[in-house]
């Protein structure tokens, strides 16, 4: 009998609650991840005293190291302090950074990651990259996913509002990316892969229409589960072609443009997204792709970014070179320096007039005061 289903990789557990971190133990051995409790911890400088202090008797096979920073020499040193010892597996706990250089960590020696967020700012909890900075910029890198992924909501609610809204962004950003995708299908023939997309948009559009905020656990725990499904999607394609399209050369190419000036990473995206429906002119998604972001006080014109418009015309130039290769509306519309002058122009206006709206009650407006 011929195979009729496909073997998807996907977490062995997925816990997304208060209190998760508490099971982090029991996981541990229910799972078989590690019945000896020989894992190597990385944590934060941040919630790293915390986090241990809560582990003091639980985890007394464990060793702790602290992740600094995430650049590639974080990561391979973070390799180098764990190749001496043997473990089960490693576990990071912290935000974004903290996971990316775990991640790397885990795919260089060979080992399972078990992936404990602290942040929602960005779908790496349980994506198969790693983005790390390098001497060239910044750079993403192909890792296995994690086998685990708990996120404890007492945990994001003491993050910074801020970084916490910028998982929105990420998330809203793969309806723009799936539009890329079946673009390059459509008139490349670049293969796409329907479960992945369904999975990247449901994701997206529960967070689009989930009516809370994040102040509300309802809403934190709809986002942390888009985001673990958004990793999943990645997984699925074998590609981030479902989360990543002209939205994330917008945000690369500030990345590399403007180093000192970026952004959180959610908040570049969401903004490069609204742009992409604008230039695609679906103005119906652009409009609720702008009031989403607006009503929970996340940057929709480039001056919330700090950027003029004469220099987010530049960003807007410079994309494509980001991702050589990856066909999005940007490359589609052959932009001349004029058109882009006229569409950056009038896309401002247009997220101006949008968000000076009655109809749109933002949770937070001035993203300077947060």
């Amino acid at each position: 009998m011929p195979l009729l289903a496909r073997m998807i990789p996907s977490p062995l557990v997925v816990d997304v609650r208060r209190g998760a971190l508490a099971e982090l133990g029991a996981i541990l051995t229910d799972q078989r991840i590690s019945t000896s409790g020989r894992v190597a911890i990385a944590v934060g400088a941040t919630y790293g005293p915390v986090v241990r202090e809560t582990f003091r008797e639980g985890l007394a096979g464990a060793d702790w190291f602290t992740v600094d920073g995430g650049t590639i020499n974080t990561a391979i040193s973070l390799v180098e302090q764990i190749r001496p010892r043997r473990y089960d597996a490693i576990v990071g706990i912290g935000g974004g950074t903290v996971l990316d250089v775990t991640k790397f960590a885990a795919a260089r020696l060979g080992l399972p990651m078990v992936a404990v967020a602290t942040n929602l700012a960005h779908d790496g909890i349980a994506s198969p990259i790693s983005t790390l900075d390098n001497d060239a910029g910044r750079g993403s890198y192909g890792v296995p996913a994690p086998i685990a992924v708990l996120v404890d909501l007492d945990l994001i609610a003491q993050a910074p509002p801020r970084s916490v809204r910028s998982g929105i962004g990420e998330i809203v950003s793969n309806l723009s990316a799936i539009a890329d995708w079946q673009t390059a299908h459509s008139l490349r023939g670049e293969e796409i892969d329907g479960l992945a997309v369904s999975l990247a948009r449901t994701a997206a559009q529960a967070v689009m229409n989930h009516p809370g905020t994040i102040a509300d656990d309802a809403f934190l725990a709809t986002l942390a589960e888009g985001l673990v499904l958004s990793g999943v999607s990645m997984v699925v394609a074998g590609t981030s072609r479902p989360s990543s399209g002209a939205c994330h050369e917008i945000s690369h190419a500030i990345d590399l443009l403007h180093p000192t000036r970026r952004a959180f990473h959610g908040e570049q995206v969401g903004l490069g997204a609204a742009f992409a429906w604008f230039l695609r002119g679906d103005l119906d998604t652009f409009h609720a792709t702008v009031d989403c972001l607006y009503r929970h006080g996340l940057p929709v014109r480039p001056m919330d970014l700090g950027f003029s418009l004469e220099e987010f015309e530049a960003i807007v130039d410079y994309a494509p070179q980001t991702r050589p290769g990856r066909f999005t509306v940007l490359e589609e519309s052959a932009l001349t320096p004029a058109r882009i002058a006229a569409k950056v122009s009038a896309f401002n206006d247009h997220a101006y007039a949008r968000i000076t709206s009655a109809r749109i009650t933002p949770e937070g407006r001035a993203l300077e005061d947060q």
